[in-house]
């Protein structure tokens, strides 16, 4: 009798133990269908390096969203007030990015010689003083101002400075400009040549002179559209 009583005593013990460990055992079992069920909603999860790029809306202004024209846009003049370019809305504009102290910096002279030869047949040439390219273009606007028309006698408008490269702080007259032609400028001078539509748009290179051949010809053309 006694032997027994013992080993009734042993097996509740072991039974005791058997079911205070029980519990944790679930638990911890509970957790792995979880987990699998959270990989198999997310198939990339366990197959996507942490680093992958996530892909970005961008919020700033896309192609989609940029004026159809260049009369949309609506800029600062070089003495800070604004200018809305529809106000040359049929008329034939060669926009440049200027720039006082290049060694091109005498076309100056010519681009304003082509200004006034045509101003009356509504062209005009507008400036967009840009300080991208050796910083060739420093000054102040008024100092800016100042250089042109003591210096080359400038009459044709100038625009506050602008970024035309690339990248932040672009221009988005030069970003519009880059979609329309595949081309932004790689020095001082870059030249579009943008038709009485606001749509049609010429690049000609820096090294091209406000008298080349194929710059006046194309000026004409337009013009007698």
């Amino acid at each position: 009798m006694r032997t027994q009583a013992i080993s009734l005593s042993l097996s509740a013990a072991l039974l005791a133990a058997c079911s205070s460990s029980a519990p944790e055992a679930q638990a911890s079992d509970s957790k792995a269908p979880a987990a699998e069920a959270s990989t198999s909603s997310n198939p990339t999860a366990s197959t996507t390096p942490a680093s992958a790029p996530v892909e970005r809306k961008d919020t700033d202004m896309t192609s989609t969203q940029a004026p159809a024209g260049f009369h949309a846009f609506k800029i600062n003049a070089l003495d800070g007030k604004p200018a809305d370019l529809s106000a040359y809305k049929g008329k034939v504009v060669l926009v440049v990015n200027t720039a006082s102290e290049c060694g091109l910096t005498p076309q100056y002279k010519g681009l304003e010689k082509l200004h006034q030869e045509f101003a009356a047949r509504g062209f005009s040439v507008l400036g967009f003083p840009c300080n991208d390219f050796g910083g060739q273009e420093p000054g102040s606007p008024a100092e800016i101002q100042q250089f042109c028309t003591s210096k080359y006698s400038v009459t044709f408008p100038l625009f506050e400075k602008v970024r035309t490269k690339s990248g932040a702080g672009q221009s988005p007259i030069y970003a519009w400009f880059s979609e329309r032609t595949g081309e932004l400028p790689g020095w001082n001078f870059g030249k579009y040549l943008v038709g009485k539509d606001g749509t049609s748009v010429k690049f000609f290179g820096s090294r091209t002179a406000p008298d080349d051949a194929d710059l006046r010809k194309a000026i004409e053309a337009e013009l007698a559209k």
